[in-house]
């Protein structure tokens, strides 16, 4: 069954230096990821319909399964980017989820 991560990152406080450390660092660090499948992230604004203002930056991981996902984060790729993301984002600007997912 394929794994799913989602991150919500919420609206940074110095969003240049978020775009840019992101995109020129993060995600070319999480590429490298062991078992990753894809990496998503959204385009322009995120809309909420439920009222959430405070989210900026949105991202998917795919991976095989979670057993996978999990070894992929204890890998020195995996250790890294979990250092590289608190440079960008702290624990209370981010939401993380990990599941696994299906079609339906």
């Amino acid at each position: 069954m394929p794994a799913k991560m989602t991150v919500i990152y919420k609206t940074p406080k110095d969003q240049a230096f978020f775009e840019k450390h992101y995109f020129e660092v993060h995600i070319p660090l999480a590429k490298q990821l062991p078992g990753l499948l894809k990496y998503e992230i959204n385009t322009g604004n995120v809309v909420s319909l439920t009222g959430h203002s405070d989210v900026y930056r949105v991202a998917n991981l795919y991976f095989n399964s979670l057993d996978e996902m999990a070894a992929s984060f204890k890998s020195e790729i995996g250790q890294q980017c979990a250092v590289d993301r608190r440079i960008f984002a702290s624990d209370d600007e981010v939401q993380i989820y990990l599941y696994d997912s299906v079609s339906v």
